[in-house]
Protein backbone atom coordinates (compact mmCIF):
# COMPACT_ATOMS: atom_id res chain seq x y z
CA UNK A 1 0.00 0.00 0.00
CA UNK A 2 1.51 3.56 -1.35
CA UNK A 3 0.72 6.42 0.94
CA UNK A 4 0.97 10.06 -0.48
CA UNK A 5 1.93 12.60 1.39
CA UNK A 6 1.92 16.12 0.34
CA UNK A 7 0.57 19.28 1.09
CA UNK A 8 -1.03 21.76 -0.95
CA UNK A 9 -0.26 25.23 0.27
CA UNK A 10 -3.23 27.21 1.61
CA UNK A 11 -2.40 30.34 -0.98
CA UNK A 12 -2.04 27.56 -3.62
CA UNK A 13 -5.59 26.01 -3.12
CA UNK A 14 -7.04 29.59 -2.96
CA UNK A 15 -6.00 29.81 -6.80
CA UNK A 16 -6.99 26.67 -7.91
CA UNK A 17 -9.34 26.76 -10.78
CA UNK A 18 -9.03 30.22 -11.40
CA UNK A 19 -9.65 31.98 -14.44
CA UNK A 20 -9.20 36.03 -14.79
CA UNK A 21 -11.26 37.12 -17.76
CA UNK A 22 -10.96 40.96 -19.38
CA UNK A 23 -14.41 41.62 -20.72
CA UNK A 24 -14.63 44.26 -23.34
CA UNK A 25 -17.72 45.34 -26.07
CA UNK A 26 -19.49 48.48 -27.50
CA UNK A 27 -21.88 49.88 -24.80
CA UNK A 28 -25.05 48.24 -24.79
CA UNK A 29 -23.29 44.81 -26.10
CA UNK A 30 -24.63 42.86 -23.18
CA UNK A 31 -21.66 42.69 -21.35
CA UNK A 32 -23.50 42.80 -18.03
CA UNK A 33 -26.21 40.77 -19.01
CA UNK A 34 -23.17 37.78 -20.06
CA UNK A 35 -21.37 38.22 -16.64
CA UNK A 36 -24.75 37.73 -14.90
CA UNK A 37 -25.83 34.64 -16.49
CA UNK A 38 -22.22 33.30 -16.00
CA UNK A 39 -22.87 33.79 -12.33
CA UNK A 40 -25.81 31.54 -12.54
CA UNK A 41 -23.07 28.56 -13.28
CA UNK A 42 -20.15 29.40 -11.30
CA UNK A 43 -19.27 31.80 -8.16
CA UNK A 44 -18.35 35.27 -9.86
CA UNK A 45 -16.55 38.55 -9.32
CA UNK A 46 -17.24 41.11 -11.89
CA UNK A 47 -15.26 44.77 -11.64
CA UNK A 48 -14.33 47.15 -14.02
CA UNK A 49 -11.58 49.46 -14.84
CA UNK A 50 -13.61 52.60 -14.28
CA UNK A 51 -15.16 51.92 -10.35
CA UNK A 52 -12.69 54.05 -8.81
CA UNK A 53 -13.41 56.77 -11.74
CA UNK A 54 -16.90 56.81 -12.02
CA UNK A 55 -16.75 57.60 -7.92
CA UNK A 56 -14.67 59.97 -8.76
CA UNK A 57 -16.42 61.57 -11.19
CA UNK A 58 -19.91 61.78 -8.72
CA UNK A 59 -18.18 63.69 -6.49
CA UNK A 60 -15.64 66.11 -8.18
CA UNK A 61 -18.19 67.16 -11.21
CA UNK A 62 -22.00 65.50 -9.75
CA UNK A 63 -21.75 63.08 -12.80
CA UNK A 64 -25.38 60.94 -11.70
CA UNK A 65 -24.47 57.72 -13.59
CA UNK A 66 -26.03 58.39 -17.20
CA UNK A 67 -24.42 56.89 -20.06
CA UNK A 68 -24.55 59.84 -22.82
CA UNK A 69 -22.13 60.76 -25.04
CA UNK A 70 -20.56 63.10 -22.86
CA UNK A 71 -20.60 61.40 -19.80
CA UNK A 72 -18.64 58.50 -21.76
CA UNK A 73 -16.17 61.46 -22.59
CA UNK A 74 -15.96 62.39 -19.39
CA UNK A 75 -15.15 59.05 -17.68
CA UNK A 76 -12.37 58.36 -20.43
CA UNK A 77 -10.75 61.45 -19.46
CA UNK A 78 -11.13 61.38 -16.00
CA UNK A 79 -9.61 57.35 -16.39
CA UNK A 80 -6.77 58.99 -18.60
CA UNK A 81 -5.94 61.29 -16.40
CA UNK A 82 -5.72 58.99 -13.37
CA UNK A 83 -3.35 56.41 -15.14
CA UNK A 84 -0.97 59.35 -16.22
CA UNK A 85 -1.18 60.39 -12.48
CA UNK A 86 -0.32 57.11 -10.58
CA UNK A 87 -2.04 54.55 -12.81
CA UNK A 88 -5.16 53.90 -9.95
CA UNK A 89 -7.43 51.92 -12.10
CA UNK A 90 -4.22 49.17 -12.46
CA UNK A 91 -3.61 49.67 -8.86
CA UNK A 92 -7.56 49.41 -8.10
CA UNK A 93 -7.71 46.05 -9.88
CA UNK A 94 -4.94 44.23 -8.22
CA UNK A 95 -6.37 44.97 -5.15
CA UNK A 96 -9.43 43.33 -6.35
CA UNK A 97 -7.07 40.91 -7.50
CA UNK A 98 -5.86 40.07 -4.36
CA UNK A 99 -9.45 40.17 -2.67
CA UNK A 100 -10.38 37.87 -5.57
CA UNK A 101 -7.36 35.13 -4.65
CA UNK A 102 -8.53 34.37 -1.09
CA UNK A 103 -12.36 34.23 -2.18
CA UNK A 104 -14.19 31.28 -3.14
CA UNK A 105 -15.17 32.99 -6.37
CA UNK A 106 -13.95 30.95 -9.68
CA UNK A 107 -14.05 33.42 -11.86
CA UNK A 108 -12.83 37.54 -12.12
CA UNK A 109 -14.34 39.55 -14.62
CA UNK A 110 -12.93 42.92 -15.39
CA UNK A 111 -14.49 45.05 -17.52
CA UNK A 112 -12.13 47.52 -19.61
CA UNK A 113 -12.01 49.21 -22.63
CA UNK A 114 -8.72 51.06 -23.73
CA UNK A 115 -6.34 47.96 -25.76
CA UNK A 116 -2.96 49.14 -24.01
CA UNK A 117 -4.89 48.85 -20.50
CA UNK A 118 -6.03 45.31 -22.22
CA UNK A 119 -2.85 44.38 -22.75
CA UNK A 120 -1.12 45.60 -19.59
CA UNK A 121 -3.65 43.76 -17.05
CA UNK A 122 -3.63 40.50 -19.31
CA UNK A 123 -0.16 40.59 -18.98
CA UNK A 124 -0.12 41.23 -15.49
CA UNK A 125 -2.51 38.67 -13.98
CA UNK A 126 -2.74 36.12 -16.80
CA UNK A 127 -5.76 36.89 -17.95
CA UNK A 128 -7.39 35.87 -20.99
CA UNK A 129 -9.84 38.19 -22.81
CA UNK A 130 -14.08 38.35 -24.46
CA UNK A 131 -15.06 40.65 -26.58
CA UNK A 132 -19.26 40.52 -26.82
CA UNK A 133 -20.37 41.36 -30.03
CA UNK A 134 -24.12 42.58 -30.60
CA UNK A 135 -24.76 43.56 -34.30
CA UNK A 136 -27.93 45.55 -33.05
CA UNK A 137 -26.07 48.14 -31.58
CA UNK A 138 -23.63 50.78 -33.00
CA UNK A 139 -20.34 51.05 -31.95
CA UNK A 140 -19.87 54.51 -30.00
CA UNK A 141 -16.90 56.49 -31.99
CA UNK A 142 -17.51 59.72 -29.40
CA UNK A 143 -14.14 58.56 -27.26
CA UNK A 144 -10.97 57.01 -28.26
CA UNK A 145 -11.64 53.79 -25.55
CA UNK A 146 -15.04 53.10 -27.71
CA UNK A 147 -14.19 53.50 -30.81
CA UNK A 148 -11.14 51.07 -30.60
CA UNK A 149 -12.80 48.50 -29.15
CA UNK A 150 -12.74 46.19 -31.86
CA UNK A 151 -9.27 46.70 -32.60
CA UNK A 152 -7.25 44.28 -30.27
CA UNK A 153 -7.80 40.20 -31.06
CA UNK A 154 -9.36 39.22 -28.10
CA UNK A 155 -9.14 35.11 -26.91
CA UNK A 156 -12.63 34.72 -27.13
CA UNK A 157 -15.83 36.18 -28.84
CA UNK A 158 -19.88 35.91 -27.66
CA UNK A 159 -22.36 37.20 -30.43
CA UNK A 160 -25.17 38.58 -28.64
CA UNK A 161 -27.56 38.24 -31.30
CA UNK A 162 -30.56 36.30 -30.43
CA UNK A 163 -32.53 36.18 -27.03
CA UNK A 164 -31.96 36.43 -23.86
CA UNK A 165 -31.98 32.68 -23.47
CA UNK A 166 -29.14 32.48 -26.29
CA UNK A 167 -26.54 34.42 -24.69
CA UNK A 168 -27.86 32.67 -21.22
CA UNK A 169 -26.71 29.05 -23.19
CA UNK A 170 -23.77 30.88 -24.17
CA UNK A 171 -22.60 31.85 -20.61
CA UNK A 172 -23.34 28.10 -19.80
CA UNK A 173 -20.95 26.99 -22.80
CA UNK A 174 -18.01 29.75 -21.27
CA UNK A 175 -18.36 28.31 -17.87
CA UNK A 176 -18.46 24.43 -18.67
CA UNK A 177 -16.38 24.87 -21.96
Amino acid sequence: MFHFNFKIRKEHLSTMNKQVIIINGTGGSGKDTFVRFCSEFAKVTNISSVDKVKEAAKILVGWNGEKNEKARKLLVDLKQLSIKYNDYPTKYIQEQYKIFEKSDSQYLFIHIREIEEIEKIKKLLNAKTLLVLNSRVALITSNSSDANVYKYEYDYKIENSGSLEDLKQKAKEFIYG
